[in-house]
């Protein structure tokens, strides 16, 4: 399983494309080159000032190191006063554990649960009657976030998973309702 990012971030009205097109110019590849999986990135359809999105690294050393590197680098310097002008807030982050996922190719809508169970024996019998392995699950990772500069939600319990409508969960949940952000020459 993978230290993984869902990033939430909300965005002065209107900004949305302008960061998603400066997000798949550079910030894509940008973050690729110092060993960081970019993973979805969605537009929110109920909300036109939010964008969502995923990020990987394969544990928190390397996470640490990743985000140095990229955030102390040439592309993030060039283009972070673009970006964060198009931001009203990025802190809306959760640091979990689990697969990451990118939606195949040809989605065009992705439902996202965000849960916060209350008991994890009663969740995981839930998880096993109604997620399957059709959803990606992910958990809290607890480790301390070793990059202050970004950031993170802690305090909560959360379970994250991507896919299709399950039983409602008797917990308090959101659900996000993403469309994918198709990359610049990607069919459909």
């Amino acid at each position: 399983m993978s230290i993984v990012e869902l990033r939430q971030y909300t965005l002065h009205p209107g900004a949305r494309e302008t960061l998603i097109e400066l997000f798949e110019r550079e910030f894509v590849t940008g973050q690729q080159a110092v060993g960081i999986t970019v993973c979805g990135r969605f537009r929110d359809l109920d909300d036109p000032d939010r964008f969502v999105w995923l990020r990987t690294f394969p544990d928190m050393a390397h996470r640490r190191r990743a985000l140095e590197a990229f955030y102390t680098g040439p592309v993030w310097r060039q283009h972070r006063d673009a970006a964060n002008a198009s931001m009203v807030d990025s802190d809306d982050v959760l640091l979990l554990r689990g697969p990451g996922f990118t939606p195949e190719p040809g989605t065009s809508e992705v439902l996202a649960t965000v849960c916060h169970p209350t008991d994890a024996a009663a969740f995981a019998a839930y998880a096993a009657r109604h997620l399957g392995t059709a959803h990606a699950l992910h958990h809290t990772e607890h480790a301390e976030n070793d990059f202050p500069r970004l950031p993170v939600r802690t305090g909560e319990e959360v379970r994250v998973w991507f896919g299709p409508a399950a039983e409602p969960a008797p917990w308090p949940t959101r659900r996000l309702r993403l469309e994918p952000v198709k990359p610049e020459g990607f069919p459909g």
